[in-house]
C-alpha cells in the first residue's frame, strides 16, 4: 500500500513513525499527497541537497491542468510559472529581490528588530502568566519587522494575515484563491499609494524600478509579505519551543549568550513536518538513487527529514546548541536559496538572546506533547505556546 500523506505525527515535535520507517528503508519513496495524487517523496540529505538545485527540477508542469497537486492551495498546492520562461523569470525576480535583503542591508537592520524584540518580552513580562508566546511574540514580531521593510502599515496586520492563512490553505482551494486574490488586490493598492507618495521602503523601490508594472510589483511585494512573516513566525515558535522542551539547551544560552548564533543554525534544523516536502516537477526523465523520475513527476523534497539524516547529522533527533548546524537545508540551498534567510537569523537572533536575557528562567507552562500544530496551512507551526517563568 503506497503511504498518503500527510503522515500522523506524535505531538508537536515528535517525527511521524510511518516518516521514520520510510527513512530507514532509503532516500526515495513513492507517495500519494493529501489530495490522493502520486508523488516521489525524497528525504535522503545528500540527494534533497543536490535536488534543490537542480535544474531538471522546477515549479512549472508543461501541462499544469494535468499535474499531480501536492495540496488545494493555490500557493504551492500546483504547479507555477511558464514553463518554458520558468528559470528566467525566476533569475529576474531574484535580481529585483535580492538588493534589498543582502546580509549588509539585514545587519543594519538588527538593531531595529533588537528593540522590537525587547519591546514585545517586556510587554509579554508585564502581563499574566502563562503566556502565550506564540501570540505575544512569534507573531507579532515578524509581522511589524516585513511591515517596516515593505512599507506595508502596520494597522493592517489583521486583514492581511487572514488572507495569508486563507492563501496557504492546503484543504481549501476556493478559500485560498480567495485568500490570494484578497492579497494580489491589497499589494496593487499600496504599490498605487507608493507611485503617488515613494517613501524608503521595498514596494516603493520596487514600483520605480524601470519595466516593473504594477502587477509584478505587487505580486512581488505580497510573496515577501507572505513569506516574509509567516513562515518565520513558526521558525520562532517551534524553535523555543525545541530549547524549552530540553531546558539544558536553554540554560546553556543563558549561561553563554555566545553560543545564540549557532543555536539560531541547530533550531532552523531541528523541526519536522509530516512528511510535505518543498513540491518541485522533474522537467526531464532522470535517475535518483536507483529510482526514475518521469518528465511531469511530483517530487517532493522534504527538508525537515534531510535535516535529520544520520549521515549528515550525528544523533539528528537531539537538539544540541553547539552542534555546528550550519549545513541544514532549512532555506533550501542553490540557486533558489531563500533571499530571506539572513532576515530571519536577525530575527531568530534577536528573540533567542531577547528571551535569555530578560527571562532566564523562562519554561513551558504544559507537557510539549500536550501543545499541537496546524495541519490545514502550508506553513504548519504552533498553535499556542503556553510559557510561564
Amino acid at each position: 500500500m503506497i503511504p498518503r500523506l500527510p503522515f500522523d505525527r506524535p505531538g508537536a515535535l515528535g517525527a511521524p513513525p510511518e516518516l521514520e520507517r520510510l527513512c530507514a528503508q532509503g532516500p526515495v519513496h513513492r507517495v500519494r499527497t493529501r489530495v490522493g495524487h502520486d508523488a516521489w517523496l525524497v528525504t535522503g540529505y545528500e540527494e534533497v541537497r543536490a535536488l534543490l538545485d537542480d535544474d531538471r527540477l522546477g515549479r512549472a508542469h508543461r501541462d499544469p491542468a494535468r499535474a499531480a497537486r501536492s495540496g488545494e492551495s493555490a500557493l504551492f498546492g500546483g504547479p507555477m510559472g511558464d514553463f518554458d520562461t520558468e528559470q528566467a523569470d525566476h533569475a529576474r525576480m531574484r535580481a529585483l529581490l535580492r538588493p534589498h535583503f543582502t546580509p549588509k542591508r539585514m545587519r543594519l537592520l538588527a538593531p531595529r528588530v533588537e528593540r522590537l524584540t525587547a519591546d514585545l518580552v517586556e510587554t509579554m513580562e508585564r502581563g499574566p502568566r502563562p503566556a502565550d508566546l506564540h501570540e505575544d511574540l512569534a507573531v507579532p514580531l515578524p509581522i511589524q519587522v516585513i511591515c517596516e521593510l515593505l512599507g506595508v502599515p502596520y494597522a493592517d496586520r489583521e486583514r492581511f494575515r487572514e488572507w495569508s492563512l486563507a492563501a496557504g490553505d492546503v484543504t481549501d482551494r476556493a478559500r485560498s484563491e480567495q485568500g490570494l486574490g484578497a492579497l494580489f488586490d491589497y499589494g496593487l493598492s499600496l504599490v498605487a499609494a507608493k507611485r503617488r507618495a515613494p517613501a524608503d521602503d521595498v514596494i516603493s523601490h520596487l514600483a520605480a524600478e524601470p519595466g516593473v508594472d504594477d502587477a509584478e510589483a505587487a505580486g512581488l511585494a505580497m510573496a515577501l509579505l507572505f513569506a516574509g512573516h509567516e513562515t518565520t513566525v513558526v521558525q520562532i515558535g517551534l524553535g523555543v519551543l525545541h530549547l524549552l522542551a530540553d531546558r539544558d539547551q536553554y540554560r546553556a544560552l543563558v549561561a553563554d549568550p555566545g553560543l545564540v548564533p549557532g543555536a539560531v543554525e541547530e533550531v532552523l534544523r531541528a523541526p519536522r513536518k509530516g512528511g510535505d516536502g518543498v513540491p518541485r516537477y522533474a522537467r526531464v526523465d532522470f535517475e535518483l538513487a536507483g529510482v526514475t523520475i518521469a518528465a511531469g513527476d511530483l517530487v517532493l523534497c522534504d527538508i525537515g527529514s534531510a535535516n535529520h539524516d544520520p549521515d549528515a547529522f550525528a544523533d539528528p533527533g537531539r537538539v544540541d546548541v553547539t552542534r555546528g548546524a550550519g549545513a541544514h537545508l532549512g532555506f533550501g540551498h542553490g540557486a533558489r536559496y531563500c533571499l530571506g534567510a539572513p532576515l530571519a537569523r536577525v530575527e531568530l537572533r534577536a528573540v533567542l538572546e531577547g528571551l535569555t536575557r530578560r527571562l532566564p528562567g523562562l519554561c513551558l507552562a504544559v507537557a510539549a506533547d500536550e501543545l499541537s500544530t496546524r495541519r490545514d496551512v502550508l506553513t504548519g507551526g504552533l498553535t499556542a505556546l503556553p510559557v510561564t517563568w
